[in-house]
Order: structure tokens, then C-alpha cells, then sequence
């Protein structure tokens, strides 16, 4: 599809451009490798230290302290799956394709700044900056390329804050939740579907606890003034052998989505004693949230910067790994959530701009 129109500035059209190159690189979780090269290439060709650390990961910019606090942009190059949004494309005043929101805006904000940073060396930056970029993030969280990255870099748990360019509208968000997968098994009696009387139905059980797992309201947790909302559902239902049996078990998936104040331990403990009682519950992954970071003089400067009050991350975001490793961190990025994984994926043009505009003023504040 043509253009239908035009950025109303240099930085909207190099950061619109940026992003589409980077949407036009396929990178589905797991299949990195060509846009670790590309991004490694634009940083060298740009004057910007950078490394391939090895696992789908990328170092560029400073990534140890010194005089100065150390900030740390940090972003996944992987997508979910294309739903027939790829390659890219410029859609009016949006960059459209799938990644576009999460995160491949991020991203190219990212480069974009650390590219700036190379050019003007001489600028006054209150902080250094490091830049932080991982493969993997949409799958589970046991396999993740950013812990990991973590554990092995020792410079990089210095860090005064990480800011992840996860989609956040340009707001800041502080914290996530748990996450916490299972499989929630219910057993029967197979028969005959001609003599359902002689059976057990095994989806008759599944209905009754999913009816009451759904009774249950979301619990809201005010956390340091944000409202994180918990709240358990049923994502997946599975049963039958064939057309004329009926089934002896069903099995469901449960995604709970838990308060970050609440350990991963008492979240599983929470579940079963709630799904138990009508059938198996078995935990098949289990990612704990993060807290938002305590009275984080960095982070007060970019909620400032963005102008709007912090609001609570209702979802599980890489910000839990940092704090697992002993780094604040926030998100904070240009893309909306309400457009990430859809097939009709966008980034605002404007927000890109925007988004660059703030976190230059953050780190030259």
C-alpha cells in the first residue's frame, strides 16, 4: 500500500523509517539471528560500541558505571507469529506490521537515540547510556535470552535503572504482574454417546469449576498508589476422542494473572485451592512480577518528563527479570497496547517522535 502521507518532520521520518526496517526483518521468537546482525550493523556503521553478547543478544553504548548514574534502554527483537501483517508498511500517519507496537518502535527509539548519543559525544548527558536488546521474549519466560544475559554481564546489575520500550502509550508504567500457566485437568467416565447414562462426561466437570473460577471478581492491589488488578481465566479447553465417545477427561488451560506483591509460591497455592476441588491442577510455567521501584530518583525524573502520573503495568513484562536481578526498572515506550499481537499492528508516527523527545530530555535532564 502507497503512502497517504508524509512525517511532519525529520525525526518522524527517520524514526518511521526505522521502525518499517526493522518490521521488514522477520525475527518470530526463536528466529533471530538476522536482525541481530542488522541492528549490530546500523550500531557499528554509526560510531556506537556495540558487541553481540552471544544468545540472541546485543550490548551497545555504555553498559558499566562511572561517575555517572547508568541507564539502561532495553527491548525484545523477537515478534509473535505474522497474521498476515508482514512485511510492513507506511499506513497513514502510522507505521504498520507485525512488531510495530511490540516492540519494534522501541527499538528503533532506541537505536535512534544511542546513534545521536555517538554523534555528539561532547553533549551534556547527566547519565550514560546503555543499550540492552534480547531475543525470546515472547515465549515463556524458561526461555528467555535476557536473564540469562543478566547473570553472565556483571556490569549490567549496576545499572541505577533499566527503562524496557515495551508498548505503554508513552506513559510510565511501574511493576507487572505474575504469570502463572496450568493445566487444569478433569476426569470422567468415557462411554458410549448413544448411552450417555453409562458415562461420566468429563466436560460436565470442566464446565462446573470453570463457571466458578469465573465467579470469582478480579481482586484489585493498590501498590505505592497503583491499582493492579488479579484476575484468573480460562484460555484453552480440550476433550474428545471421537464424534460418538463421550469423554472420560477434558483439560483446560488457567492463565492467572497474579499481584506482584504475591510470590509465585503463594500464587500456585492460591490457584489450587481454588480449582482443586473439581479437578488436577499441574503448574507448567510460572513467572513472578515485579514491584515498582522505591523512591527511584531516576524514575521520578521520567515520570516528569512524561507529564502524566505512573500507572501500574497490568501484564508480565521483562521489568521482573531486572528486579530478579537487582535493577529498578520501569516501561515506557512509544507502541499502544491496545494494538500489540493484533493483525492490524500500528505504532503512531507521532508517538515515535514523541517517545524520543521524552527520553532525551530524560537523560539530559
Amino acid at each position: 500500500m502507497a503512502n497517504t502521507s508524509i512525517p511532519a518532520t525529520d525525526l518522524e521520518a527517520r524514526l518511521a523509517t526505522r521502525t518499517l526496517e526493522l518490521v521488514d526483518i522477520a525475527s518470530q521468537s526463536g528466529a533471530e539471528r538476522d536482525i541481530v546482525d542488522h541492528v549490530v550493523a546500523v550500531l557499528q556503521a554509526g560510531g556506537v560500541p556495540v558487541r553481540d553478547a552471544g544468545d540472541t543478544c546485543v550490548l551497545a553504548g555504555a553498559t558499566a558505571r562511572t561517575d555517572r548514574p547508568l541507564v539502561l534502554l532495553a527491548g525484545h527483537l523477537d515478534t509473535v507469529p505474522a497474521q498476515g501483517n508482514w512485511p510492513g508498511r507506511m499506513l497513514g500517519e502510522h507505521v504498520a506490521g507485525v512488531g510495530a507496537s511490540d516492540m519494534k518502535s522501541g527499538v528503533a527509539v532506541m537505536l535512534e537515540l544511542a546513534l545521536a548519543r555517538a554523534a555528539e559525544p561532547l553533549a551534556d548527558y547527566s547519565a550514560d547510556l546503555g543499550c540492552l536488546l534480547f531475543g525470546r521474549e515472547e515465549l515463556s519466560s524458561d526461555r528467555s535470552a535476557l536473564a540469562p544475559l543478566l547473570a553472565r554481564e556483571d556490569g549490567l546489575r549496576d545499572a541505577d535503572l533499566a527503562i524496557v520500550l515495551e508498548p505503554t502509550a508513552n506513559l510510565v508504567q511501574a511493576g507487572c504482574l505474575g504469570n502463572l500457566d496450568a493445566t487444569w485437568t478433569f476426569h470422567g467416565r468415557a462411554g458410549h454417546s448413544a448411552r450417555p447414562w453409562l458415562a461420566d462426561n468429563a466436560i460436565d466437570h470442566a464446565v462446573a469449576g470453570i463457571r466458578a473460577l469465573h465467579a470469582f471478581e478480579p481482586l484489585r492491589v493498590a501498590i505505592d498508589g497503583l491499582g493492579f488488578t488479579q484476575v484468573a481465566s480460562v484460555t484453552a479447553l480440550h476433550a474428545g476422542v471421537a464424534r460418538n465417545v463421550i469423554p472420560g477427561t477434558c483439560a483446560a488451560n488457567v492463565n492467572f494473572r497474579y499481584s506482584p506483591s504475591t510470590s509465585a509460591t503463594e500464587a500456585a497455592r492460591t490457584l489450587r485451592e481454588i480449582c482443586e476441588r473439581y479437578g488436577e491442577l499441574d503448574v507448567v510455567a510460572n513467572s513472578q512480577g515485579a514491584l515498582p521501584p522505591h523512591e527511584n530518583p531516576l524514575m521520578s525524573r521520567l515520570i516528569a518528563c512524561s507529564q502524566a502520573p505512573a500507572q501500574p503495568k497490568q501484564a508480565w513484562t521483562p521489568v521482573a527479570e531486572f528486579a530478579t536481578a537487582g535493577v529498578d526498572a520501569v516501561n515506557f515506550g512509544p507502541g499502544d497496547p491496545a494494538f500489540a499481537h493484533r493483525a492490524d499492528e500500528r505504532v503512531s508516527i507521532h508517538a515515535l517522535a514523541r517517545a524520543h523527545d521524552m527520553l532525551q530530555s530524560f537523560l539530559c535532564a
